[in-house]
């Protein structure tokens, strides 16, 4: 029988495949489906920064309006532990989905700087999360800020969120870094028990016709986790953090790929959205399949297996593969 079983964060999986943030999550008869899919985790969609930052300042002016004119107007509201505000709602949703799973549950913070929204990495804990994933999901636009700076935030909001809690806290980055090695081992040591690798920026598009900057959400396919696989593969054995990919996973082969490059897990968003939650199965077939057919026992025996340290030829992940990339549209 082959064995599919993995560790993520320092969470025992019964296997590779991880969902990941999405809309999909908001409902939890959709986590359960994932779990009776095989997932072997689940992280919820993201707390944003924004939205704790606004409904707090929308909080503020409710409480305030009015206040200066009837001395007794405070009074007409209700005590604010009786407000309900999406955050407390996520709080609650985490308590839900974790008192009726079997499968780890992995909240999601998504934020850039090291305010007071961080506290709710201690609420999620709270509220029986087995794990933290912190999306830093950051675009510079002050041409005044350097590399440098921009780093420095990332490793202090890190600290600060690790202080936090005592649950494991992975790390979603982009690969947009003038040294990806380097960002990664300095967040390493601000507390890292995990990297995903990584976020997808979604471009806006212009609509010429109402002048009008729109959002436009692509789903992934995968051709993009080639790039994931790049990065999983020359920081394999460098880092000691554990490594999930995400982007780009929608089949078995995806799978098989993105362990050898050294991942401990795959992540998957956008093939269940097109292909629906049970897709999870079709493709943990394929993995058991293919590892079957290849006389492979495990999981575990492939994991770093095409890898930089081990490939024959380690430039291939470097410069020296560019000309013969470019030489193979021929």
């Amino acid at each position: 029988m082959i064995d599919l079983s993995t560790s993520y964060m320092g969470l025992n999986l019964k296997n590779p495949i991880v969902a990941s943030p999405s809309y999909l999550w908001e409902d939890p008869s959709n986590i359960k489906k994932a779990e009776k899919s095989g997932a072997a985790a689940v992280v919820l969609h993201s707390l944003f920064e924004e939205q704790l930052e606004i409904e707090q300042m929308e909080l503020n002016r409710f409480l305030l309006q009015g206040t200066e004119s009837y001395a007794e107007a405070l009074t007409y509201f209700p005590e604010i532990k009786e407000f309900k505000f999406a955050p407390d709602e996520y709080i609650e949703l985490v308590k839900e989905v974790k008192a009726s799973s079997e499968i780890p549950i992995i909240g999601s913070l998504n934020g850039v700087s090291d305010g007071g929204w961080i506290k709710y990495a201690q609420k999620i804990e709270q509220a029986g999360a087995d794990g933290l994933e912190l999306n830093i999901y950051y675009i510079p636009t002050d041409i005044s800020t350097n590399s440098e700076k921009i780093e420095e935030n990332y490793y202090n909001l890190v600290k600060s969120v690790k202080q936090k809690i005592r649950i494991p806290l992975a790390v979603k980055l982009s690969p947009y870094f003038t040294s990806t090695p380097n960002v990664l081992k300095n967040i390493e040591k601000a507390g890292a028990d995990a990297f995903v690798i990584f976020n997808r920026f979604y471009q806006p598009d212009i609509d010429i016709q109402n002048l009008e900057i729109t959002p436009n959400l692509v789903l992934s396919n995968s051709d993009e986790l080639r790039l994931r696989l790049r990065w999983a593969a020359i920081m394999y054995g460098k880092v000691k953090p554990d490594i999930a990919i995400t982007g780009g996973v929608h089949t078995g082969s995806d799978v098989i790929k993105s362990i050898m490059a050294g991942a401990n897990v795959s992540m998957m968003t956008s093939a269940l959205i097109k292909n629906g939650i049970g897709h999870i199965e079709k493709v943990l077939t394929e993995v058991t399949e293919w590892l079957s057919k290849n006389d492979y026992k495990s999981i575990k025996s492939i994991q770093g297996l095409m890898s930089q340290e081990k490939v024959l030829e380690p430039s291939a992940y470097e410069r020296a593969n560019y000309m013969k990339t470019l030489g193979s549209y021929k």
